[in-house]
């Protein structure tokens, strides 16, 4: 029997400790991926202590668990009704797991399926419980099966250490579409210098956008976005000027074509609301972050400005895809993000190292 090294956590508030445990054998319809790099989730620290209290609702795993949000490697084996992948594949590993089988799947819409599970992280429905016990295996193992839906092929000009970086990728990417945006038009993004946020802006610019604006705390990490594209983008440290009116000057007194609040779970919720308020007339409000509190929305206000209020979450196989061939063609350049590079037994050291990093510009890796 084939044996592998994983990093399980066995119970909350503990470190994770690497365990031998057999390869697993893929299904008909799976793969077996050999996990070169898998990206940490700058929330994850709070995800394995404190999830369970804050989102009871949204369950982990069974332990141990094997976290691990973000993986890339190469397909070593494939099951017998797998199609399309082979061995020696260069693939991202999306973590969105569904029944494959309701009518949301079946629309293509996994995300929207009751059984919808973040594969390595949390499941955002009672029922994922049913996923994990499909998929026990996330990125900080050796190996890990995965359905050949979620596979993006990803180009030889792109890392494997920056292929574990495409889930807040495509996060960003996801809200971008859910947004409509495009050529000629101005979007502001809540919380600019965390990962989600330069992810959009860098996104964003791609898809076209003749203006960006952004908010942010660390006045070093704004103009660090600002420099990407001096002149289409346009920063603001939070608390200097209300952001709604800020955004309307910043368009004639339009507001934006949509905001996209990439704010963490446990960020201020008037802040969202400030941002709302800079939003043109049938615009778009797209929320990839949560935040702290319940939103109090003026729905007269909503009625009357014909705003469209999104939630967005992960992205599609398909999107991935897309983002995989920008890569390729030049058409966005991953070289701002700092690779961070540990070995599976630094695990804990790496997740709990998080709160050092450079806003969205650092990128953390485990390397199995």
């Amino acid at each position: 029997m084939r044996t592998m090294t994983s990093a399980r956590l066995h119970q909350l508030h503990t470190p994770m400790t690497l365990d031998t445990i057999p390869v697993p054998k893929p299904r008909s319809n799976d793969v077996l991926v050999r996990v070169k790099a898998c990206g940490i989730v700058p929330n994850m620290a709070n995800v394995i202590n404190n999830w369970p209290s804050w989102f009871p609702h949204q369950p982990l795993a069974k332990f141990p668990a094997i976290f691990g949000l973000d993986p890339a490697g190469v397909v070593e084996e494939v099951g017998e009704a797998v199609i399309n992948a082979k061995p020696g594949d260069r693939v991202y590993v999306s973590p969105l797991r569904s029944c494959g089988s309701c009518k949301a799947c079946r629309s293509g819409r996994r995300s929207q399926c009751r059984y919808y599970t973040l594969n390595g992280y949390f499941s955002t429905s009672t029922d994922g419980q049913r996923i994990f016990d499909l998929y026990p295996y996330g990125g900080f193992s050796e190996y890990m099966t995965a359905p050949e839906y979620a596979l993006v092929n990803i180009p030889d000009n792109l890392s494997f250490e920056k292929a574990g970086r495409f889930g807040y990728l495509g996060t960003s990417y996801g809200a971008l579409c859910n947004a409509g945006a495009g050529p000629g038009q101005v979007g502001l993004i809540d919380g600019i210098t965390g990962t989600l946020g330069v992810a959009a802006t860098v996104l964003g610019l791609a898809m076209g956008l003749s203006k960006i604006l952004g908010t942010g705390r660390d006045l070093a990490l704004l103009e660090r976005v600002k420099a990407l594209a001096p002149e289409r983008i346009e920063v603001i440290a939070l608390g200097d000027r209300p952001t709604g009116e800020w955004a309307r000057a910043q368009t004639g007194g339009d507001g934006v074509d949509f905001a996209i609040s990439a704010l963490g779970a446990r960020a201020p919720v008037e802040t969202m609301l400030e941002s709302m308020k800079g939003v043109r007339r049938g615009g778009k409000v797209v929320n990839i972050g949560g935040v702290s509190d319940a939103l109090p929305i003026d729905m007269k206000w909503l009625m009357d400005e014909q705003i469209q209020l999104i939630g967005s979450n992960w992205f599609s196989a398909t999107q991935g895809q897309e983002m995989a061939d920008m890569v390729r063609t030049g058409t966005i350049d991953l070289s701002y993000l700092e690779d961070v590079t540990f070995p599976l037994a630094r695990v804990n050291e790496a997740i709990s190292g998080l709160k050092d990093r450079n806003g969205g510009f650092s990128n953390y890796v485990v390397c199995p």
